[in-house]
């Protein structure tokens, strides 16, 4: 995939993100671990001016119940640190809101202070991500 690596700095909100890496916050995209089950997992991209939908993404896996594992139950599943967590080199279903597909879109890399710039559809095609609308405006949580 064609990509660039950016080094943004140490930043505590998706705005900051934005402003260091020269992008939208909508671009600045936040990937989720999500628990379905017992060993269970799914990754799920997040626009960083959403908030994941838990009803939209329940119906969508057709399921009644998820969650958000613990920092350490995270750490374990994919071999990243939260705010870290990238689908990139993971072999874990993915769920793309329907907002991320197209244009450039950042993502976490494993790594603090680096992430990666590159095509939305490059990481949907890769990762034959399920597109769906499973997010809500983030101002309405």
């Amino acid at each position: 995939m064609n990509h660039r690596v950016i080094h943004p700095g140490h930043v505590t909100s998706v705005e900051e993100a934005a402003r260091a890496c020269g992008v939208r916050p909508d671009q600045v995209v936040k990937t989720l671990v999500v628990r379905r089950g017992v060993g269970d997992y799914v990754l799920v991209l997040v626009p960083g001016d959403r908030s994941l939908s838990w009803p939209k993404l329940r119906a969508l896996l057709g399921v009644s119940r998820l969650s958000l594992p613990d920092a350490d139950e995270a750490l374990s599943v994919t071999g990243y640190a939260r705010g870290t967590i990238t689908p990139l080199g993971l072999d874990l279903p993915v769920v793309a809101d329907q907002r991320v597909v197209g244009g450039e879109i950042t993502l976490g890399t494993g790594q603090r202070d680096t992430v990666v710039a590159l095509a939305a559809n490059d990481v949907i095609e890769a990762y034959a991500a399920i597109v769906a609308d499973v997010t809500t405006d983030a101002s309405t949580r």
